[in-house]
């Protein structure tokens, strides 16, 4: 097995983007695993080396194909989070299409390029089910935890490991990949394993490199000496907290914003309305919400200061993917002011006028992401339409 006791550091140029590539014999899932999108975050990077170099000498057992990809190369050459722009807020098809028509790009926009077209070419040669993993690490103290775009095949995968998952955050950020690849319909999770620099981030992301391989059956659990050590692990570093949240609030930086967040504060810290957090342009910033506190930042890149989140509720978890299940949603179009933007069904446009009396919550409950499209109009995101249900019906969480 391997060492996990070293803390993660910036990469030497020059890197590769392919940290490593393993093929077993046997026909099963391809994986891709993804660390460094943002470059003060190696622990992932580094975790994904050890483990996968780990496996190349045992690649008797695997099913399937794995790869482990490296984010901003000349950003994790430098420690930061980004050089430009940030990496993991461009990946929306309006974007995308726009830097392709583009004659000089940011450092960033080359990145996605290249990145795009090793997605496009993974995903045309290789045999699904495909499954998409983000290692990422936060700039405050945190418990190890999974973010989710809300669709039900990223919620049944997910329910398999010892950490609590926030759903959501999608709406409050706009271009992130695990969205654009969510939106192809494959399953596309993050995790989070720590503080940026601490080791425990690193061991955090091997043990669930680990798990994450057996619940997609690239290899057995059997065949993980400490697969029982690599849950305890996880299930410690998580403070046993297994709960579903969603983010009810986003603190944004905007433009020349002095922000700075008090210090001392750590990601989920239960807190509560009217708690000072931080000072935005010499101001005070109090809470508006009860509940968690989530990704407080403490670091100078970066617009988001920090979120707030909540638990949801067995119940309305429940009614959500029933309500999903027998497609609810297709009765909003008899509503005056309401109507799909295209026939493929992906997106709902709802006058405001009629928004008003129809709860966020209920448009989350159907899996819908809420956008504003202008002064008239809701634009709503379906979570569930695009999702490729049947690729995945056949695997063991399901």
């Amino acid at each position: 097995m391997i060492d996990a006791q070293t803390s993660p550091s910036k990469i030497d140029m020059p890197v590769s983007r392919v940290i490593q590539k393993l093929k077993g014999e046997i026909p099963g899932p391809t994986v891709l695993f993804f660390a460094g999108i943002h470059g003060n975050e190696p622990a992932g990077v580094t975790a994904l080396e050890r483990v996968l170099a780990d496996l190349s000498t045992r690649q008797d057992i695997l099913r399937g194909s794995i790869y482990a990809l490296r984010g901003n190369l000349k950003a994790l050459s430098e420690g930061k989070r980004f050089l430009d722009i940030d990496l993991n807020r461009l990946w929306t098809k309006t974007n995308i299409k726009m830097v392709a028509n583009k004659k000089v790009l940011l450092e960033e926009e080359k990145e996605l390029l290249e990145l795009l077209d090793l997605l496009k070419e993974i995903t045309k040669t290789e045999k699904g089910p495909f499954y998409f993993i983000d290692y990422h690490t936060t700039s405050s103290k945190t418990l190890p935890f999974i973010t989710i775009n809300d669709s039900l095949i990223n919620r049944k995968f997910v329910r398999q490991f010892p950490v609590p998952v926030v759903l959501g955050i999608e709406e409050y950020l706009e271009g992130p990949m695990l969205s654009y690849i969510n939106q192809l319909g494959y399953v596309a999770i993050g995790f989070e394993s720590g503080q940026h620099l601490d080791p425990e981030a690193v061991k955090n992301s091997i043990a669930f490199t680990y798990l994450a391989l057996v619940e997609t059956g690239s290899i057995g659990k059997l065949d993980i000496e400490d697969y029982g050590k690599f849950k305890d692990q996880l299930q410690k570093a998580a403070s046993s907290v297994r709960d579903i949240f969603e983010v009810v609030y986003l603190h944004r930086i905007i433009g020349m914003d002095v922000f700075k967040m008090l210090p001392g504060f750590e990601s989920f810290q239960k807190i509560n309305k009217g708690t000072q957090l931080a000072t935005n342009n010499a101001e005070t910033v109090y809470s508006t919400y009860g509940g968690r506190l989530f990704m407080p930042l403490y670091q100078n890149q970066g617009s988001d200061g920090f979120f707030i989140i909540r638990k949801i509720p067995i119940w309305a978890l429940r009614l959500s993917a029933f309500l999903r299940k027998i497609k609810i949603d297709n009765l909003f179009t008899l509503l005056h002011g309401v109507k799909w933007e295209h026939r493929d069904k992906e997106i709902l446009l709802v006058d405001l006028k009629i928004a008003k009396f129809m709860a966020k919550p209920l448009f989350h409950l159907l899996g819908y992401r809420v956008r504003h499209l202008d002064v008239q109009y809701l634009r709503l995101y379906n979570r569930e339409k695009t999702s490729k249900k049947k690729m995945y019906m056949n695997e063991g969480w399901w």
